[in-house]
């Protein structure tokens, strides 16, 4: 019986771990979680999986959860995420928030020798260097749940490093991958979540459609498998059968293949190095889909993902910068403040201003982060 903490339960990673949770009761609990505002579905999962410690976003859903279950302990705010990721009964952290803010959690759970499930790439991306060396620190393993980086690591078990050649994420293309940008000046809110593949929450699908979110997993396949970024490559794959792949120098290429499914990878997470059925997943029948499609990624088409090459490569602050102006430049289109092509001009403009600093320190990660948002929002 693994006992899990789950940061970020009432997102689309989140439920899915707890559908997990609840097809096999016998190997897996749920010790604690946090949700954001959700309080609805909050007290469901209290009363579904008994949890000893809840966390939520603000002082007066504490009052509300607090009396309501007089039975469980009860946390708020950014502590509350930290108490969550690093209690004590927990085995396994599975960090499923959206952004930054998961960044101080995951490394006070590493600290705190937590097995970490990794499903916010932005703890990576702002902060890389200080993560895995943290990691190296407490011997703490670090195990993928993005489905690109889970087929990667996949791909890698038995391998040695020295015999890696580059590795290939793949991407989906988002909902305007057969789009000229031309076409993409008047595009919608509504169209933008119209993921073909994959149902994800509003930013993460935001993501895809401008393919921000592959440049982001760069970066954190970077630091996640110690690679180069002149030995990452991004495919376009748009059925979403080939996860991602990694080339050796004796030009084997091996590839994860499955049917668009999160819980395939949250689960190989949390049960590695073991495995264990998933009764509920579609199997793939390669032979029904007949034939599958790749095409090269254009950095004219989509600007955001060499942004992310070019910070990753630049390093220091210059992520933390592609991240924040991301995160502030996507809550203005979501909010109807910006159009969508104008996601990559924020960022472009924050990112051109910047002097980035090399190795720096969680206090100044957090104070370039903040600063960021800051002049976004004065764009506006």
């Amino acid at each position: 019986m693994k006992l899990i903490s789950l940061l970020g339960a009432s997102g689309s990673i989140g439920t899915q771990t707890l559908d997990i949770i609840r097809q096999h009761p016998n190997d897996f609990k749920l010790a604690a979680f946090s949700v954001g505002k959700n309080i609805d579905l909050a007290r469901k999962i209290i009363l579904e999986f008994r949890p000893e410690l809840v966390s939520v976003q603000t002082k007066g859903d504490y009052h509300i959860v607090k009396a309501e279950f007089p039975g469980t302990k009860v946390t708020y705010g950014d502590e509350g995420l930290i108490e969550t990721a690093v209690f004590d009964k927990a085995d396994i952290l599975v960090n499923a928030v959206l952004g930054s803010v998961g960044l101080n959690p995951t490394l006070q759970a590493i600290e705190a020798g937590k097995t970490i499930a990794i499903a916010n790439k932005e703890t990576l991306v702002t902060a890389g260097h200080l993560v895995l060396e943290a990691a190296r620190k407490h011997q703490v393993p670090l195990l993928p749940v993005d489905s690109e980086h889970s087929a990667i690591f996949q791909a890698l078990q038995g391998e040695k490093d020295k015999n890696i050649e580059r590795l290939i994420l793949t991407a989906s293309g988002g909902s305007f991958r057969d789009r000229t940008r031309e076409e993409l000046v008047d595009v919608t809110v509504e169209e933008a979540l119209n993921h073909p593949n994959w149902s994800m929450g509003a930013k993460i699908t935001i993501d895809s459609a401008t393919m921000m979110n592959k440049g982001l997993e760069v970066i954190e396949a970077h630091w996640l498998f110690n690679m180069p970024y002149e030995k990452i490559d991004v495919l376009m794959h748009k059925e979403s059968i080939i996860h991602s792949m990694v080339e050796f120098h004796d030009s084997s290429i091996i590839a994860q293949l499955g049917t668009p499914d999160m819980r395939v990878p949250i689960q190989f997470a949390l049960t590695y190095p073991d495995r264990l059925p998933l009764p509920a997943a579609n199997r793939l029948a390669l032979a029904k889909i007949g034939s599958l499609h790749f095409q090269e990624m254009s950095f004219e088409r989509f600007r955001c993902l060499e942004f992310a090459y070019s910070a990753g490569k630049t390093g220091g602050t210059m992520p933390t910068v592609l991240n924040a102006a991301n995160e502030a430049a996507v809550a203005a289109f979501l909010q109807g403040k910006i159009k969508f092509l104008q996601i990559e001009e924020l960022i472009e403009k924050a990112l051109i201003r910047h002097q980035p600093i090399e190795h720096p320190e969680l206090s100044l990660i957090q104070e370039v982060d903040k600063e960021t948002r800051q002049y976004v929002h004065s764009l506006l």
